[in-house]
């Protein structure tokens, strides 16, 4: 790869990991209802998960999609369910402190959230982009230089996300507020839906 496209790179994963999308709208409503230190397993499980994702699109998941298109299409069908699911989630969720956690209302485990990135539409969307214009010949070299660029550009941006929602903590704490935060989250989420159908 070279450096021009190593920079234009960088800049497409800074934009594509700091807009809306559903990570970050997960990890702000996390934020926001249980604060940045319980939010981190879910953090580290969006970038290692996300990373794994590319490695593995790059190195043989895109081929099964132009092999089989239909794959694809379920994919897209299980996805926005789960979405769906989440959403419903997020809306019902209850606020949070760190010596009182309700059983139905915890953040999502590392594991959680990197098996998460395999329904994310976005997530799809941008490691399929990643992959085919700034990896096309889809080595193990390139495909894992993309991987671990995307990592690092991506872990700032996306725990930026983690921060706006705690620093709204204050303003959400009467439940009310934080219920009407929440069930705007869950609609931002919906919203977020929207491109891939």
């Amino acid at each position: 790869m070279t450096q021009e496209i190593i920079l234009a790179f960088i800049a497409f994963a800074f934009v594509s990991s700091i807009t809306p999308g559903p990570n970050n709208l997960m990890l702000m409503s996390s934020g926001a209802n249980f604060g940045f230190k319980m939010t981190v397993p879910h953090l580290m499980g969006v970038v290692v998960g996300f990373a794994i994702m590319i490695e593995l699109v790059g190195l043989g998941v895109m081929q099964l999609f132009n092999a089989f298109p239909v794959t694809y299409e379920i994919l897209k069908f299980v996805s926005i369910g789960y979405l769906l699911y989440l959403t419903y989630k997020i809306a019902t969720a209850k606020p949070s402190t760190e010596n009182q956690i309700e059983e139905k209302s915890k953040p999502l485990t590392f594991v959680q959230a990197t098996l998460f990135q395999w329904v994310n539409p976005k997530a799809w969307t941008m490691a399929l982009t990643a992959v085919s214009v700034y990896a096309p010949e889809q080595t193990l070299l390139s495909v894992s230089i993309i991987s671990v660029i995307f990592a690092i550009v991506g872990f700032p941006c996306v725990a930026s996300w983690i921060v706006l929602g705690q620093k709204m903590q204050a303003m959400l704490k009467q439940p009310s507020h934080m219920q009407k935060f929440n069930w705007a989250m869950a609609g931002l989420l919906v919203i977020s839906i929207i491109p891939t159908l």
